[in-house]
């Protein structure tokens, strides 16, 4: 999972169905329809409202990630005139229109009916498609933005609020547009270097202007626990988040449409409630203590990730949880049954006499799991938990996150699909960002992202066959604090800037970009 582990990817374009409705009427003052994709300035063409002024056809709007289509127009697009004002037609989006209002600097006038120069958010056919799917509509002054939920709403704002950064006008026409993948977003882990509430809110704000839709926080490994603990409080960190902190947090993620999935990593990467609880340390038969792993043969071991599991499961509100399960030390030396008999008998005991270590650790996995789907949340997992040929087998409702295929018990992606398993590309040789860059890391570009990765592409450079892909969710660019110090929190928001724009260009639309590199580091700048 992190350096010494990872995770990310997959899913099919759906057509788009019209179910929110965001119009937006402003007389055009100056400006005409945004230049077409990698224009630069200069050689946009002005607009101006007189009616009977002929235009040319419109270009597609410039955003990242891009629209998927763009039916052309003739007319003078739209943008804010100082009469403008943000209407919602449903109270549910009351938020998302005045969030827009505020980006816009106009005025928010509640659920009333659109004037000319005016903004309109409105659900219509709930459920019907994709519901991050939304269909914008520039015509007559005005633009309607309409998708089947507030998810695609808020994504129609989206590109709204960029295509006005770049070129001062939304452009005549329609767009129709809709999200590749499902799960599209970031990895933090924050227990091995500390960010701040504020760090992770500006991240946030950034993800949900790239339509990316999950952010991970893996708070507790070796190095610290991060995140403020009632059930538990001895294994919490000196410098930790405190729960007001996370649950300001989750609201914001919240507003802008981004699930926040926690991870608490066991049966290994332990070392942080392993020093306030020595007893459950794992010991070879000399004594020999393993770093970060608890000794699964022990029944207060389950008792007291479980305890945590559900205090966390409670406080995240989404519908994922990751319970870790890579880099079990014990399944990393010769013998596990020789080295670690007292495994070797909970073993023997639980799954029968043939049952081994592996057997015992997978077991653990599933224990774990089903925590999780009491507390009616889908888990994840790293891939190198999921093992093969054993008298015990992962259940197959968990996610595997394939970070890498490198670690004791990892396997080709191509198998894990094969079991029919739904897979999310944490890729660690595209998407891995391990601070200070050790074992052989070197810090990821977006450039080699945006040219050579796709959702496809789960370990190494190769991409698996194209019939996995309804099993292939989504991915995550993953940041891990291996030497925390490398890096400060400044120097980490700028190094994985582009690498999220490329990451959010790939997952909503994996074909090949129509941008070269050099134009989209240019939009990325002017869509900000």
């Amino acid at each position: 999972m992190s350096p010494s582990r990872a995770p990310l990817v997959a899913g099919a374009a759906v057509a788009v169905a019209a179910a929110v409705t965001l119009t937006v009427v402003v007389w055009p003052e100056d400006s005409g329809p945004g230049s077409g994709n990698g224009a630069s300035a200069s050689s946009r063409t002005s607009a101006s409202p007189s009616p009977s002024r002929s235009y040319p056809l419109s270009t597609t709007p410039r955003t990242i990630p891009a629209v998927r289509e763009h039916t052309a127009a003739r007319g003078p697009g739209w943008k804010p005139a100082k009469d403008s004002t943000v209407v919602a037609a449903d109270p549910e989006l009351a938020d998302e229109a005045k969030l827009l209002a505020t980006e816009l600097k106009i005025v928010y006038r509640g659920e009333k009916a659109p004037r000319s120069g005016d903004v309109e958010l409105a659900i219509a056919a709930p459920g019907k498609g994709d519901p991050e799917s939304y269909t914008l509509k520039t015509e007559n002054n005005q633009v309607t933005i309409s998708g089947p939920g507030q998810a695609g709403v808020f994504y129609g704002t989206r590109t709204l609020k960029q295509s006005l950064n770049a070129d001062d006008t939304v452009p005549e026409g329609v767009v129709r547009d809709t999200p590749d993948r499902p799960q599209r977003g970031l990895n933090l882990d924050i227990a091995r270097k500390h960010y701040s509430a504020d760090w992770i809110e500006d991240r946030l704000r950034e993800m949900g202007d790239l339509k990316l839709n999950q952010l991970g926080l893996h708070f507790s490994d070796d190095q610290a626990f991060r995140i403020e603990s009632d059930s538990h409080p001895e294994v919490v960190s000196e410098e930790h988040l405190t729960k007001a902190e996370v649950r300001r947090i989750l609201k914001l993620a919240q507003s802008l449409h981004i699930t926040v999935v926690g991870e608490i990593d066991s049966p290994g990467h332990l070392g942080a409630v392993l020093r306030a609880h020595p007893d459950l340390q794992l010991r070879n038969t000399q004594g020999v203590a393993r770093q970060g792993a608890i000794d699964i043969s022990q029944p207060e071991s389950a008792k007291i990730v479980d305890d945590l599991l559900k205090e966390y499961a409670e406080l995240f509100p989404g519908d994922w949880f990751h319970v870790g399960a890579d880099e079990y030390q014990a399944l990393t030396v010769s013998s596990p049954q020789a080295s670690y008999p007292q495994l070797a008998a909970a073993a023997r005991e639980k799954y029968g006499a043939d049952a081994t270590v592996q057997d015992l650790t997978e077991g653990w996995l599933n224990d774990r799991a089903a925590v999780i789907r009491k507390a009616e949340k889908i888990p994840k997992a790293w891939n190198d938990g999921f093992f093969s040929g054993g008298q015990v087998t992962a259940h197959e409702g968990i996610e595997v996150e394939y970070w890498t295929g490198k670690e004791i018990g990892a396997r080709p992606p191509q198998e894990y699909l094969a079991e029919g398993r739904k897979v999310v590309n944490l890729n660690d040789e595209f998407l891995y960002y391990v601070l200070g860059e050790p074992n052989d890391f070197v810090y990821p570009t977006g450039e080699r992202i945006y040219e050579r990765w796709t959702p496809f592409v789960l370990r190494g450079t190769e991409p698996v066959a194209e019939r996995y892909s309804k099993q292939i969710l989504g991915g995550r660019f993953a940041v891990w604090g291996d030497l925390p110090n490398a890096q400060t929190q400044a120097q980490v928001a700028e190094g994985i800037r582009m690498p999220l724009n490329a990451v959010s260009q790939k997952l909503w639309d994996p074909r090949e970009p129509k941008l070269t590199w050099a134009q989209f580091q240019e939009l990325a700048d002017e869509t900000r």
